[in-house]
């Protein structure tokens, strides 16, 4: 992997405002990663590939990251940024809208990262729920979404976002199958490791 040029990519992506991973919330994920070396990961929002390029690192031998995105110009953006960094043969972006790309996925995997439309948190934590490996991880990024998630917050702009980062959390922490944390890191990191998969 070229460090340098995932550095260029991660200053230029932070100049033009582009929402990233931030450096702890991949710390704290980091920690996780190194315990289960993940033979395959599913991104939920691929923005300019710097969160899936920074997950190679930990991958199995031969492992793999999907990752989907819904804006054409990012799409190709990160496509030229994973061939900078070396790590094409590591990482397949999908263009299209992830609500209807998830249900064709079919091939389960060892950890999913959400972070992608606020409004669809449940939704894509149902396609994650149904794809992932027994003892998995499920990541949500932004989960606390500015403090609003945790406030009285009603105002109507944000109002559905909100709604549904909160549907989110009740869901993962009430689901007898998975152990969940909610994190102050970041904008909020809800970390969810699968106990046992029912059939």
């Amino acid at each position: 992997m070229n460090q340098q040029e995932l550095e260029k990519i991660k200053k230029k992506a932070l100049e033009e405002h582009i929402p990233i991973i931030m450096d702890e919330t991949l710390e704290v994920m980091e920690k996780y990663l190194v315990k289960i070396r993940p033979q395959k990961i599913l991104e939920i929002g691929t923005a300019v590939g710097y969160s899936a390029m920074c997950f190679t690192r930990f991958l199995a031998e031969n492992g793999r990251i999907d990752t989907i995105e819904r804006e054409a110009d990012r799409v190709k953006e990160a496509k030229d940024n994973v061939k900078k960094v070396g790590v094409e043969d590591k990482i397949c972006i999908y263009e299209g809208d992830a609500v209807e790309i998830l249900p064709t996925l079919k091939e389960p995997y060892d950890m999913v990262f959400i972070d992608a439309a606020k409004g669809k948190y449940p939704f894509f934590l149902k396609e994650a729920l149904r794809l992932i490996h027994s003892h998995g991880i499920i990541f949500a990024d932004n989960i606390l979404y500015k403090g609003y998630v945790l406030s009285d917050y009603n105002k109507h702009k944000q109002r559905t976002a909100v709604r549904n980062l909160r549907e989110y959390i009740k869901e993962v922490s009430e689901n007898p199958n998975l152990e969940t944390e909610i994190l102050e890191v970041g904008d909020g990191l809800a970390v969810s490791q699968v106990k046992k998969k029912e059939c």
